[in-house]
């Protein structure tokens, strides 16, 4: 590929941290959003539904949908994406979570926006 035809592609990073204050109307939500997929073979939606019963991680992973997240936005189309979720110790104190710890040089490419 030439510079020109790999510059249209952007990665864009985004890391969340949410706080759960109640997992049951997470795995509610999530279950009916399986209950909801019509395309779902029945093996697969057992499988979906155990593992957003048991882990309120998965069912977060189930219900935040990258294509969400831009598909209103103009002039583009999402060409790939990857995501996952799990439970964390956080300690928003703590310098480990600092938010501005990716931020790069002025003179990068880059830019953290926090």
């Amino acid at each position: 590929m030439s510079t020109e035809e790999t510059s249209r592609f952007v990665r864009l990073r985004v890391e969340l941290v949410l706080e759960v204050d109640d997992a049951d109307a997470v795995t509610k939500a999530a279950l009916a959003r399986i209950a909801g997929d019509a395309d779902m073979p029945g093996d697969e939606r057992a499988h979906a539904e155990g593992a957003v019963t048991e882990d309120t991680a998965e069912a977060l992973a189930y219900l935040v949908d990258p294509f969400d997240l831009v598909s209103e936005v103009p002039g583009v189309d999402l060409a790939q994406a990857s995501w996952s979720s799990e439970q964390i110790d956080y300690d928003p104190d703590s310098p480990d979570w600092d938010i501005d710890e990716d931020d790069v040089d002025e003179d990068d490419d880059e830019a953290t926006v926090g």
